[in-house]
Formats: structure tokens, C-alpha cells, sequence
């Protein structure tokens, strides 16, 4: 499968911090070792992650944001914007749709990676159902299209001269329906190693352990295309 990084700009969508990790950090690491930027936008403010009651709301924040640039810094992201909306109340509403459109048309991404919007039942569990995540995939996909390449739609972000912007590629992570790999079997383990950064929400996991639980998984996702280690995606192209 064809993977062109060089000379452009990733900007992966999220809603709190390490979701990027946990599902596109093999993808990060290739995109910024094979020449292209990559950027992170995080929705939330993860003040309400993890079980540790003596972690108060105010001390997540604050923690999660730095193991956030810890673990972006670890796989070459040049930048993390933060939107500061709360943990675990987040909708799909239109002022979330654009802040994600204002980021987009400032950064001018080539390629957006972004939740799916949809439930998706895997044997993994439920934590690709976390609401924030499926409202930030709503929110996302709606600021791509039309949000950020029509100029009549938020048209006050023409009066701070963010210019419309058509992204060219859109890759859904946690789809139904995914028809595009990328191989990461050459940083499968700075994958890992980006996700140890997030100490606050590893309950104490040591970095084979982590590695134990996200290889596998990796693993029977490159089975599926004949590679060792993967990550999957539905890919959008917008081609006019």
C-alpha cells in the first residue's frame, strides 16, 4: 500500500490525550521518520481519566498535558494544540465543530486522521465507544466536510483570514468498514514506548507489559495484509 510522507502534514484529531497513541502511534512514528510533519489536535482537557482517587481533576490536567508532549515529543509530532473541553461531557456540537475547523484551516493538513463516528463492536472492549470519542469523530468529520472547505460555512473564520481548505485525505481509525494499512513494523515499539509516556493511566503497567497487550493486537492486523505489525484505517480521498 502506497505511504507518502514526505513533504507533508499529518494532523491527527483526538479526544483526550494518549488516544493517538493508542491507536495511531505506530502511523505518527513512520509519517514524521519518513520526512512528513505531524501535528495532534486534543479535544478534551483529560481531567477525568483514570481510578486513582487521590488524582484530583486538576492535577490529571495538568499531568496528562505534559505526558501528552512527553509521548508526541517521543514520536517526532512538532505540535499539540489543545481545545480544553471537559473529560467526559463532550458533544458533537457546532462550537466544537469549529474549533476543529479553525485548527484545520490554520495547520492545512494533507492528510486528517480522526476517530469514527460509529460503534464498532470488536472483542477489545468498549473503549472506542467512549462518547467523547465518538463526538469528536462526528465533530471532525462534519469541520472536513464541508466545514473547512466552504467558505460560507463559519464564515467568521474568513474576518481571522483562515482561508478555506479541502483536506485530501481523511483515515477513520476504529472503523466498521477499514481498507487501508499501514505498516508499522518498523516502529511498532516507539508505539509502545510512546504509550509508557502516559504514566497517570498505565495503573502501574510496566513497558513489556504494554508491549504484551498492544503487539498482539498490532500483530493481527498486519496478518490481515501480509504485514508483521499494522494499524488500520478507512481512507477518504477527496478528489474533486
Amino acid at each position: 500500500m502506497e505511504f507518502e510522507a514526505q513533504g507533508r502534514r499529518m494532523l491527527v484529531i483526538v479526544a483526550h490525550p494518549d488516544d493517538a497513541e493508542f491507536t495511531s502511534g505506530g502511523t505518527v512514528a513512520r509519517w514524521t521518520q519518513e520526512g512528513g510533519e505531524a501535528y495532534y489536535l486534543v479535544c478534551t482537557d483529560g481531567a477525568a481519566g483514570g481510578t486513582d482517587p487521590s488524582h484530583t481533576p486538576e492535577w490529571l490536567r495538568a499531568t496528562r498535558e505534559r505526558e501528552q508532549h512527553a509521548a508526541a515529543d517521543h514520536l517526532g509530532v512538532k505540535h499539540v494544540n489543545f481545545l480544553g473541553y471537559r473529560d467526559g461531557e463532550l458533544t458533537p456540537t457546532l462550537e466544537l465543530r469549529k474549533a476543529i475547523a479553525r485548527c484545520i484551516r490554520a495547520l492545512k493538513p494533507d492528510v486528517a486522521i480522526i476517530p469514527s463516528p460509529e460503534r464498532t463492536w470488536v472483542r477489545y472492549g468498549l473503549r472506542i465507544h467512549h462518547p467523547d470519542h465518538l463526538a469528536v469523530g462526528e465533530a471532525a468529520l462534519a469541520a472536513l466536510y464541508p466545514g473547512v472547505g466552504n467558505a460560507w460555512t463559519f464564515r467568521e473564520l474568513l474576518d481571522d483570514g483562515l482561508e478555506p481548505h479541502t483536506v485530501p485525505e481523511i483515515w477513520i481509525s476504529n472503523t466498521n468498514a477499514p481498507d487501508y494499512p499501514v505498516d508499522i513494523s518498523g516502529t511498532v515499539d516507539r508505539k509502545v514506548e510512546a504509550i509508557t509516556k502516559h504514566t497517570s493511566q498505565m495503573a502501574g503497567r510496566d513497558s513489556e507489559e504494554i508491549a504484551n497487550r498492544m503487539k498482539p493486537r498490532a500483530q493481527e492486523v498486519g496478518a490481515k495484509y501480509g504485514m508483521a505489525y499494522a494499524e488500520e484505517y478507512l481512507r477518504i480521498i477527496i478528489d474533486w
